[in-house]
């Protein structure tokens, strides 16, 4: 395979710094601003005074359904974690029987999960895409070949791309960082018997609908979905996401896991934020973001700024020229952005842009309009 833009690079070698790159995220982003602020201006508990738009993650105070089962759950902490109550309410969120299910301390831990009990020896990961996979792979000794996905094609995948001797593939739909939404049939066209494909949907539900998941797909030989409870109900400090495979595969992975990986709390969200109640306020919430999304990518496009591709989750990636300097401008005027070179695939001039309301928008793009002047 070669190293193309748009194809694979077989067993690239990492550059200096890289494998330590891939462990960077937007929190670091916000731990160097401090405190992420609210959804809004108002309310900002950001100690540094800055708006952290480099963590995709909804900030909005819980409803009273998640938060009460939430704050009941603490009274039982005497009593180690029981996870077939949040296993049997995730099985019947996506139409699986619960052995398909594997509960996780956030979807994190399902791709060191997988490369630990899977070990595999060589992984195809179509980039770019969110970083932990590879280096959780790496880690083990997994030789990596990267798929590199095109600015000039939207960065849309091809599924030709992918070799067809891959038995190991991943990818994100939606993509963190691009925001592109794969069409389910490209995606699961990549599945074939003695391939495992592994798809990244942690974003799913920020999409109404969610038209591309592959969630509830049992028929597709080797396929394991990763979801998460994070960003839609704000719980990245909770810390639970879900994997769905094969019953076979969720036993063996579940014999590498450390024993009750999942909180009692975690999984009392998990419960709760998997039922029809949450499913349908997760659309009401999807539709929301995409209202706010579309005036974002109105205001920047207004500007001349290059965004990536058709952004269809709760960021958007774009393209402006020194990127290094427009961060620092974006931070001494208050805002914090997701840098983009720690992506495979992308360099220092590509920003990613979490999805606020209207009134953080127009706060941020004055911001950036100062920014942008005057750059060399």
């Amino acid at each position: 395979m070669s190293n193309n833009s748009g194809s694979a690079a077989s067993g690239a070698a990492p550059r200096p710094g890289e494998v330590s790159d891939l462990r960077f995220h937007g929190d670091a982003e916000g731990t160097l601003a401090g405190v992420a602020g609210a959804g809004g201006l108002t309310g900002i508990t950001s100690l540094a005074g800055l708006v952290d738009l480099a963590v995709n993650v909804r900030t909005e105070a819980p409803p009273p359904w998640l938060a009460a089962p939430l704050a009941a759950s603490l009274t039982d902490l005497a009593r180690y974690p029981d996870p077939r109550p949040a296993r049997a309410a995730v099985a019947d969120r996506h139409r699986r029987p619960p052995a398909e299910v594997l509960l996780t301390a956030g979807a994190a831990q399902a791709f060191t999960l997988l490369a630990q009990a899977l070990r595999p020896a060589r992984a195809v990961l179509v980039h770019p895409q969110f970083t932990e996979p590879e280096a959780a792979l790496r880690s083990v000794g997994t030789a990596i070949d990267r798929v590199i996905l095109t600015e000039a094609d939207g960065f849309r995948l091809d599924p030709a791309q992918v070799s067809a001797d891959a038995d190991l593939v991943v990818l994100g739909n939606p993509t963190n960082p691009t925001s592109v939404l794969h069409p389910a049939e490209v995606v699961a066209s990549l599945a074939r018997p003695g391939r495992l494909l592994v798809v990244d949907e942690a974003f799913a539900d920020t999409v109404p609908g969610e038209p591309a998941s592959l969630a509830a797909r049992r028929d597709l030989p080797g396929l394991v979905v990763v979801r998460s409870f994070t960003k839609t109900w704000g719980l990245a400090g909770l810390r639970i996401g879900y994997l769905l495979g094969s019953a076979t595969l969720v036993a063996q992975l579940a014999e590498a896991a450390p024993l009750w990986p999942v909180s009692t709390p975690a999984l009392a969200a998990a419960q709760v934020c998997a039922s029809p109640q949450a499913v349908a306020a997760e659309r009401e919430i999807a539709l929301r973001l995409g209202a706010d999304r579309e005036y974002l990518l109105d205001r920047l496009r207004a500007l001349g700024v290059a965004v990536a591709g058709a952004p269809a989750s709760s960021f958007v990636l774009v393209r402006v020229a020194d990127g290094v300097a427009v961060r620092q401008r974006l931070r001494s005027r208050g805002f914090v952005v997701r840098r983009g070179e720690t992506f495979p695939g992308l360099g220092p001039d590509w920003l990613r842009l979490a999805v606020r309301d209207t009134a953080t928008t127009d706060a941020f793009v004055a911001a950036f309009t100062d920014a942008l002047e005057n750059l060399s």
